[in-house]
């Protein structure tokens, strides 16, 4: 269902032709009103996680027409299934395509519990490309929390029910332990992908407003030190082994806004501002100190 102007709740039934080009006009409606930042009813509290949230991106920085647009809409619901298990599913469609065959992205579900007094949690989601549907794609989550333990893995599995309990096929495998260190807190996070025999480890170091960051690998290193300057500003400087630099600065605006500059000497500056349900990425290549072939992305998130 969708809310019209009302605040009314209408069913979306697509049988016909004519219901589906209503279904389109719908759609095309919804994503010029949350371009133009017109809200589609009376002011509300929040939606529920059950109404569909629709993101629409312009693409390539393309503002010369509507080609541009690329909108999505997403939904999702959660329920208590038997045994205390926490159950969460939704899907992705296109809300820019006219073959109704087309709207489908994604499907998945996510179903967790916790154990021994929510000492253990495990969770497994099940994801699957509506476009290709031989393959389902999977991630499974482990934590020890008396332990600070945690077990991260993603990889995916035929679509049959025949061959999906023999066909699973591991790709990422990593770990993250923490502790405290005089109230400072430390991880060790080691990573492993399986595709591209690449291993790697994860080291960060928590002191008040110091957050110092090591990734390191067989082929390369990087050290990263944030340092929170004061509530609403923090600096990112990073070295890797080749000796280039970046330089991040993270300025918090207020309600939850928020822009992220990113300065990479010699490539490009990259800018990031969120602004309530608006999200704007700009990238700037840098060549001989010019600036060139930009690239725009904006999105807005509009909950119905």
């Amino acid at each position: 269902t969708l809310t019209n102007s009302n605040g009314e709740k209408e069913p979306i039934i697509i049988t016909t032709r004519s219901n589906k080009m209503k279904l389109i006009k719908l759609l095309s409606a919804a994503s010029l009103l949350s371009i133009a930042g017109v809200s589609a009813g009376p002011s509300a509290p929040p939606a529920a996680s059950t109404r569909p949230q629709l993101s629409i991106t312009i693409r390539d920085g393309n503002f010369t027409d509507f080609d541009g647009l690329e909108p999505t809409i997403t939904w999702e619901n959660s329920q208590q299934l038997p045994n205390e298990v926490d159950f969460r599913y939704g899907i992705d469609l296109s809300a820019r395509t006219t073959n109704l065959a087309s709207l489908p992205r994604r499907i998945w579900g996510r179903a967790s519990r916790r154990f021994a007094a929510d000492r253990y949690s495990l969770s497994t989601r099940l994801d699957m490309d509506v476009q290709r549907m031989d393959r389902v794609d999977f991630q499974i989550d482990a934590a020890d929390e008396d332990n600070d333990l945690k077990l991260t893995m993603f990889g995916s599995a035929a679509a049959s029910l025949k061959r999906f309990a023999t066909s699973p096929r591991v790709s990422h495998v990593e770990f993250t332990k923490g502790f405290d260190n005089d109230g400072n807190r430390v991880t060790i996070n080691p990573r492993y992908n399986v595709n591209y025999d690449h291993m790697d480890v994860v080291m960060t170091y928590d002191a008040d407003d110091t957050l110092i960051t090591v990734t390191a690998s067989k082929d390369d290193q990087e050290v990263t030190i944030s340092q929170q300057l004061n509530d609403d500003n923090m600096l990112s400087p990073t070295i890797s082994r080749d000796g280039s630099l970046s330089l991040a600065w993270d300025r918090k605006l207020g309600d939850h806004n928020s822009v992220r500059t990113t300065l990479n000497p010699n490539r490009s500056v990259e800018v990031e501002w969120k602004d309530e349900a608006w999200t704007a990425n700009v990238n700037f290549p840098m060549e001989e100190d010019s600036m060139k072939g930009a690239t725009v992305h904006i999105k807005r998130d509009v909950r119905f």
